[in-house]
């Protein structure tokens, strides 16, 4: 089994002000936030991967320094860029071997298309990934297409997990 944890990027600033789009003082705060919800969830991850554009790395670091994944073993790869093909994306997952909880940071169009494919085979559903929101997916093999959704946390959900006091 491999469980898949789909994250868009946080806020970003705009090409504007910034062409490498770095995130932004909100897109900073909701990735910390979202790796303190992973950690009070009691999710543990054995790979962190990214897209290699700033933001999403940026994400995919800011959340392992909360839930205490070291930087250096983050993976980045082609296969998470915003124009991927979704289908390269699994081919990438199939190829781990003895991974079984992953965290893939990434952008749309891409995020909403892969998980249309892990659960469907089609890319016919729209997920829609607002900056910082969570999808997270069950599944035997990537390949099969038949994952079991589990859940879809916003980025004020996962506020809300990570600044619930304890009962």
């Amino acid at each position: 089994f491999m469980e898949i944890y789909l994250v868009r990027h946080g806020a970003a600033l705009e090409k504007e002000e910034d062409p490498e789009r770095h995130l932004n003082n909100d897109g900073v705060n909701q990735c910390h936030l979202t790796g303190k919800a992973f950690k009070r969830l009691g999710i543990k991850l054995d790979l962190i991967v990214s897209s290699p554009k700033a933001r999403a790395r940026q994400t995919a670091e800011i959340i392992a320094e909360e839930v205490g994944y070291l930087r250096e073993e983050i993976q980045v790869t082609k296969a998470l860029e915003p124009t991927a093909l979704p289908k390269d994306t699994i081919s990438y997952l199939n190829d781990l071997a003895d991974v079984e909880r992953i965290m893939l940071a990434g952008h749309l169009p891409l995020l909403g298309h892969l998980a249309s494919e892990l659960l469907v085979n089609t890319p016919q559903i729209s997920f829609y990934f607002e900056p910082g929101a969570v999808c997270y997916i069950n599944t035997e093999q990537p390949h099969t297409f038949s994952g079991d959704f589990r859940w879809f946390l916003t980025p004020e959900h996962l506020r809300i997990i990570a600044q619930a006091k304890n009962t």
